[in-house]
């Protein structure tokens, strides 16, 4: 099992969904953090463990963006075969991961309906046909 801590990996401070109207956003999360360590764990068969306590908070907005871009990068299925969430502190937020992000944007990946993008990222991976892909999937968009 591979662990992240957001906390330790990211910042004690999360902002909110998107980079171009917060620092330390769940958009920019996801791009520098969470997609590699998926992909790792993934191809290494193993179960990531994700631990959301210690961090100063969170908006819903930055988990929702986060955790629902993991989703439609790789599918509801391996998501949730391949994603432990902890949080003895605030145990709500995983519930809403689990029970409503999951599940919208798995919608969302079904009907096509593309995440937003604010900001220039490195490629990152998305699971294609059942094979692993590097590639920057979208652009930022235009405000």
């Amino acid at each position: 099992m591979a662990t992240l801590s957001i906390y330790d990996s990211f910042s004690e401070f999360t902002g909110l969904r998107h980079c171009d109207i917060s620092d330390n956003s769940g958009e920019e999360f996801y791009h520098k953090v969470l997609n590699k360590a998926f992909k790792e764990s993934f191809e290494d068969n193993e179960k990531l463990i994700i631990i959301l306590d210690k961090v100063d908070g969170y908006a819903s907005s930055f988990l929702d963006e986060a955790f629902g871009n993991l989703v439609y990068d790789f599918t509801l299925e391996n998501v949730k075969k391949n994603v432990e969430i902890i949080s003895e502190q605030e145990p709500h937020w995983k519930n809403m991961i689990e029970n409503r992000t999951y599940s919208q944007w798995e919608e969302r990946r079904r009907k096509g309906e593309k995440p937003k993008v604010t900001a220039e990222h490195i490629a990152w991976y998305r699971l294609i046909n059942n094979e692993l892909k590097s590639n920057v999937w979208e652009k930022p968009t235009p405000a």
